[in-house]
């Protein structure tokens, strides 16, 4: 990982976020969005088109931005701090859909003509996966299609598919005209060779191409991205449209997989740290300016946990975000890091909006055109849920998929026997043995010595890199014996597989924050992010450690291997209340520190802003904190009588206690904070509106 160089933005891409991005942010009425129209508005639509939102992966040869996957992941972020639904929108033209397909398998006449329209709007895509009966499991889709010969436009017997489908869960399908469709395929007449079921395929369709049934939508939790079913029946292509023609049949799994990986590692993680960066913000300029029992509700310790664990959180997922785009922009396809990360920041993120809300209180349950927070919250699920469920990432893609391949002998030996290659089959054994030999003398030195010798990363870092090293080589030696002791029946142990999952994924998310510490200059005002992050991720690590080795095999060898690694009992503690204090205050003023941690969103003090006004009121709130410190003294010691703020503050300035200038900065205080903690109400007639009739489906 300290041989990758961060990308960094190009001038183009920097001030397409500081033009077009800002601009559509600004214009994002998300209660408008959600609550009003349950869409975009047209003129934003016709924005992204325009702009080429949609095109951004697309090479500027066809007309697209050509952007680089840390430049997509910019762009999402920004959005996503002003609306999931502008962001959803966006970001999946840019993740797992026909542009990324094309762009890899396309020929170069599928190329020359999709990929213009893609780029500049003309065709908008969506991408047909999910059936009700396969969900995650895209391997055992139940769409199938069969080859044949059929008259086509005009020409007689050509050569193509029938298909039927039901797909379900599309987002973009309701306004797509172009799809992207999964199926099985089989050609039980032999028309193209000898074998009869080829295999997933990936084909193009037009959504205006008879017996496409297309249009509805799902309704997903008041986010109203476009989102619905589609069906084809007795759908017949020519082989042409399948994505790569005919050398591309029944390589769909592999194409699936390679692109799925890909968008993966950028789009949901961008979405989850642009609402996590968000949060971080307002809600800690919001606990500045909330007052409870005369002192401002950040100041509480039973706030500052939440707070710190919002900020520390928001730190390390912007520094897996940044590592991981990186990888990918140097031409990586890190398929077990992008599924790891996106399980990781869409958990984080909803932990980190949780503890927002617990914070907001009533201000985050009440619905308005003032919540900044409410649909940051509902949109969890989602993210959760789509490009592969959370608990089948985390108990079977993560450790389960990634353990043979990553493993340097495993593979090798496996190979070795089944072509009874007897000598290669020795040299991985031996090279296994020295594999567990080493690491098993290493864990046992680290254990004993807390890895004291290790001298990679700053002064500033070391000790954390020590911890790295000691339980990597801890984790290493437990896959091992996962694997060794359990054999084949190690994928069917899903919550091992889980534990195993989380000690990599802590790992990987503690060295991607100090890399991204010192990338930034190892700043002495952020150590308290990166000790939280730190110390976070890897007693996580070894809590998840130690919770698999209550669970392997033979259990007096997994104790002794115990020992072995923790001669010592455990070594790592969670952040303590002292450092839990200092990250909590980092949100309360700005700061470079703040802004640093919040880079990439939009931001703005515009009191009319849901978001703005909370900022608005945090400079004005400590622009007169030394007043407010002096009202108060005046009021304590008798020579003001008043009963409200607003008649202190003019019974001051009658007696000639505060002159005019400091009365108004005090009065302007006041109003920026109750405007920041204002909350919506409605008369009862609003809410006398026609419910959402005619749903097809269980409990219409």
């Amino acid at each position: 990982m300290h041989d990758l160089s961060i990308s960094k933005l190009s001038t183009e891409e920097q001030a397409f976020l500081d033009g077009a991005v800002e601009d559509l942010c600004r214009d994002l009425d998300d209660w408008q969005i959600t609550h009003e129209l349950y869409d975009l508005p047209p003129a934003i639509w016709a924005f992204l088109k325009q702009q080429r939102f949609f095109g951004m992966i697309i090479p500027k040869a066809y007309g697209g931005l050509g952007f680089s996957a840390l430049a997509h992941s910019e762009v999402v972020m920004k959005i996503a701090s002003r609306s999931i639904t502008a962001a959803v929108t966006v970001m999946v033209p840019n993740s797992l859909g026909p542009g990324e397909l094309l762009l890899k398998y396309g020929t170069p006449a599928q190329k020359d003509y999709y990929l213009p329209r893609l780029a500049d709007g003309r065709e908008i895509p969506c991408f047909g996966l999910t059936a009700p009966e396969a969900g995650s499991d895209a391997s055992s889709i139940p769409d199938h299609g069969i080859v044949c010969r059929q008259d086509f436009n005009g020409e007689k017997a050509v050569l193509g598919i029938r298909l039927n489908w039901e797909k379900r869960y599309i987002t973009l399908g309701p306004v797509a005209t172009l799809l992207g469709l999964a199926f099985q395929l089989y050609d039980p007449e032999h028309l193209l060779g000898d074998k009869e079921n080829i295999g997933i395929t990936v084909a193009l369709i037009p959504t205006d191409h008879p017996g496409v049934e297309i249009g509805t939508r799902h309704f997903p939790l008041d986010i109203p991205f476009q989102n619905g079913p589609n069906i084809g029946r007795d759908v017949f292509i020519p082989l042409g449209w399948v994505i790569g023609g005919q050398a591309q049949l029944g390589h769909g799994w592999r194409m699936l997989v390679e692109c799925l990986g890909e968008g993966r590692g950028i789009s949901l993680p961008a979405l989850s740290t642009g609402a996590a960066k968000m949060t971080a913000r307002y809600i800690g300029a919001y606990a500045r300016v909330r007052q409870q029992f005369g002192m401002p509700i950040g100041y509480f310790e039973g706030v500052e946990e939440p707070l710190a664990r919002i900020l520390g959180n928001c730190y390390l997922m912007d520094a897996g975000r940044i590592l991981t785009a990186t990888a990918i922009d140097q031409g990586q396809r890190p398929a077990v890091v992008t599924a790891m990360l996106k399980y990781q920041l869409t958990e984080r993120m909803r932990r980190l909006v949780n503890d927002a809300m617990d914070i907001s209180g009533g201000a985050g349950i009440c619905m308005g055109p003032s919540n900044y927070l409410a649909r940051a919250y509902q949109s969890i699920p989602i993210g959760i849920t789509v490009e592969g469920a959370n608990i089948l990432t985390r108990s079977l893609i993560v450790f389960g998929q990634g353990a043979l391949r990553c493993h340097p002998f495993l593979l090798k030996e496996m190979q070795a026997a089944q072509h009874d290659d007897v000598a290669a089959f020795d040299a991985a054994l031996i090279g296994h043995i020295k594999h567990i030999a080493g690491n098993l003398g290493r864990s046992l030195w680290y254990g004993l010595s807390n890895a004291l010798l290790v001298v990679s990363g700053t002064p500033r870092t070391r000790h954390h890199y020590r911890h790295l090293a000691r339980l990597s080589s801890n984790f290493a030696l437990l896959a091992d014996y996962a694997a060794l002791s359990l054999g084949g029946s190690l994928k069917r142990r899903e919550r091992l597989s889980g534990r195993m999952a989380d000690i990599l994924a802590n790992l990987y998310l503690c060295s991607a924050t100090l890399k991204h510490f010192e990338e930034q200059g190892e700043p002495e005002a952020d150590l308290p992010l990166l000790e939280y992050a730190c110390t976070l991720t890897i007693h996580r690590a070894q809590q998840a450690m130690l919770a698999a080795f209550h669970n392997l095999p033979m259990p007096w060898l997994a104790k002794t291997l115990r020992t072995l690694m923790f001669p010592y009992g455990k070594p790592f503690s969670p952040p303590d209340d002292k450092l839990i204090h200092q990250v909590a205050r980092l949100a309360l003023e700005p700061s470079a520190t703040r802004d640093r941690l919040t880079r990439g969103i939009y931001i703005t003090n515009d009191p009319q802003d849901r978001m703005g006004r909370i900022e608005d009121a945090l400079h004005k709130t400590l622009a007169a904190a030394e007043l407010e410190k002096q009202l108060r003294s005046l009021m304590k010691s008798g020579q003001l009588h008043a009963h409200t703020t607003e008649a202190a503050i003019q019974e001051a300035k009658d007696k000639g206690l505060l002159d005019t200038f400091s009365a108004e900065k005090l009065l302007a205080a006041r109003r920026a904070t109750l405007n920041a903690i204002r909350v919506d109400d409605f008369p009862a007639s609003y809410f006398q509106q026609t419910s959402i009739v005619g749903a097809r489906g269980y409990g219409k």
